[in-house]
């Protein structure tokens, strides 16, 4: 019987592959070459046979001549605007790339074309942005979703299905997650992408919304999508000097009514992280990277968990095979990139920018704003 059993699990294993195969490719395009993120997307995208980059839109002539060069692409793959682009080619749905300030502009131009969209975190520059993309894509009967790389590492998912599947380590009591870097510009990002990453009106803030957002997403994810009672933040500017306009570090605490959490969100680390402790009421959980998990459970001790590695390309396995599952309506979005959790996470950070700029802890209201 055995046997048996991992000849059917290779031969579905098979039959699953060749299906994907025969699929027609999803037609993407990308909208926006202001973050430096895109140029990892533009490559993971060319390697692969389920998706087909159709063309770009972005009216800075020096960013098209920028990636023109770097990935061999003529003239005719760039277009200055969404309509443009769809007047020569038969794109399916966009990657979004452009400052968070952006965001509400192209999904409305998006729902109006009946357009999914993908956009690169966080969702929006503050809530009125937020509701406004909401609004529009219920208009437009559009999935708008927000790319997390934290959604992908293989801890994180086996951490959710430790506290959450298997209830492992009992009543979640104290979540902390610390994200950052040195800096975005210590870390060598490109003069466009800081242009607007520094900007308080282009990005909404600094460390507190370019990191804050993986924390507040990170969190209310394994909150099960709860809102918190309240937050309450201290911002810093460690380097003035160098982030002027901006703050360059943020500690977030969230208050909920049988929990904490903190976020530490910061450009003054050491080392680049994106790690997180779970501790729960007779047990805990620690993701110290994203391919590392340790755990202790109440009579034991501390050990290291084997993660699962996905045999193929999977919905949960990376943004772009989740975005064409999305697209090709075969799964509703869910988790830390679905819009509902990005609305609680951008209440989240607007209440985090409130509480630093008056020194008070913001009360959230019981009934979501939206």
């Amino acid at each position: 019987m055995k046997k048996f059993t991992v000849i059917f699990f290779f031969w579905f294993a098979a039959c699953a592959a060749q299906c994907q195969d025969t699929k027609l490719p999803i037609r993407l395009a990308i909208i926006g070459l202001a973050h430096d993120a895109v140029g990892d997307f533009i490559q993971r995208a060319q390697s692969r046979h389920d998706v087909q980059l159709v063309g770009i839109v972005e009216p800075n002539h020096e960013l098209t001549a920028r990636y023109a060069r770097l990935f061999n692409f003529n003239a005719n793959f760039f277009s200055t605007n969404l309509d443009e682009l769809l007047a020569k080619t038969n794109a399916q749905a966009p990657a979004v790339f452009t400052s968070t300030f952006d965001h509400l502009q192209v999904v409305e131009i998006c729902a109006v074309h009946g357009m999914d969209a993908m956009l690169e975190k966080p969702l929006a520059v503050n809530m009125e942005q937020a509701h406004a993309i909401a609004a529009a894509a219920k208009k437009g009967g559009i999935q708008v979703i927000v790319d997390y790389e934290t959604t992908w590492y293989p801890a994180s998912q086996t951490a959710y299905t430790i506290v959450h599947n298997q209830h492992a380590i009992g009543d979640v009591r104290k979540i902390m997650v610390c994200t950052g870097n040195k800096g975005p510009k210590e870390a060598g990002c490109s003069d466009a992408f800081l242009d607007w990453l520094t900007d308080p009106k282009l990005n909404g803030g600094g460390a507190l919304i370019d990191f804050g957002c993986y924390g507040a997403s990170t969190i209310t994810w394994f909150m099960d999508g709860q809102r918190p009672g309240s937050v309450f933040a201290v911002t810093q500017h460690i380097k003035p000097d160098v982030y002027p306009k901006v703050e360059d570090e943020a500690t977030i605490v969230l208050t909920y009514p049988e929990a904490q959490a903190i976020i530490q969100a910061s450009w003054n680390w050491p080392f680049d992280r994106r790690d997180m402790d779970i501790y729960g009421r007779t047990g805990y959980v620690l993701e110290p990277r994203m391919d590392l998990l340790r755990m202790r459970q109440a009579g034991t001790e501390e050990s290291e968990l084997d993660l699962p590695t996905p045999s193929m390309p999977n919905s949960s396995s990376d943004d772009i095979s989740y975005f064409t599952a999305v697209i090709r309506g075969e799964i509703q979005p869910y988790g830390m990139s679905s819009l509902e959790t990005n609305l609680i996470v951008t209440e989240i950070l607007d209440a985090a920018r409130e509480s630093a700029q008056t020194g008070k802890r913001v009360e959230l209201s019981k009934d979501p704003p939206w």
